[in-house]
Parts: structure tokens; C-alpha cells; sequence
């Protein structure tokens, strides 16, 4: 479980997936504004949105997740601009996926 406090930023639009820990810091940095240094978990789709990857940075490193989905696909949170800023129990949701089939979109 994520703490409450932590904040999760969504980026909305697809990265490539080539990138590492400096790339999706950077685009952290130059997409969503924020500097991953001060905290915060940063997650990003692949243009298929069959992947996930999360960045964060801590004290004595950064630290890179990644989630491929076989049977399901992501489903990003709409928003106005290119962020989106989510807690906990809507990142639990969103990296559960949905079926690929599904076309209707699902509320995370």
C-alpha cells in the first residue's frame, strides 16, 4: 500500500519505452512540470497502453517499475492538460487494467 501523503502524477500522453531512468525523469521534468527529486511516484504508458512504467526517485537512488500486461491494456484518468495527479487506490486500479475487449471507458 502507498502512503497517502505520497503523490502519484499520471502522464497522459504515451512515452516510448526505449527510455530509462533519465528519459522519464527528464520527461517528468519537461511534460508534467514537476521535478521527480522533490518526491512523488511518476507513471508512464507505451502507445499501446500494454505497459507501465513508474519512476521515483529517493534519498539514495531512482527506482524504475515496470508492468507489461498480457490480457489487458491501461486506461488513463482523462484530464485537462498533459498530468494527472491520482492517489493510492487509483493507481491499484489502473494497473489492474482491463480487458482489451472492453471499449467502454472505466473510471479510475
Amino acid at each position: 500500500m502507498i502512503p497517502a501523503h505520497v503523490r502519484i502524477f499520471v502522464c497522459t500522453a504515451p512515452v516510448d519505452f526505449r527510455r530509462g531512468f533519465d528519459g522519464l525523469a527528464l520527461a517528468a521534468r519537461e511534460r508534467l512540470g514537476e521535478d521527480p527529486r522533490a518526491g512523488g511516484l511518476f507513471l508512464f504508458t507505451n502507445r499501446r497502453a500494454t505497459g507501465v512504467k513508474i519512476v521515483w526517485v529517493e534519498r539514495t537512488g531512482c527506482c524504475l517499475l515496470y508492468k507489461r500486461l498480457h490480457q489487458s491494456r491501461v486506461v488513463l484518468p482523462p484530464g485537462p492538460g498533459p498530468g494527472v495527479r491520482i492517489d493510492g487506490e487509483q493507481l491499484a486500479r489502473l494497473l489492474e487494467g482491463v480487458p482489451r475487449s472492453a471499449r467502454r471507458a472505466v473510471s479510475v
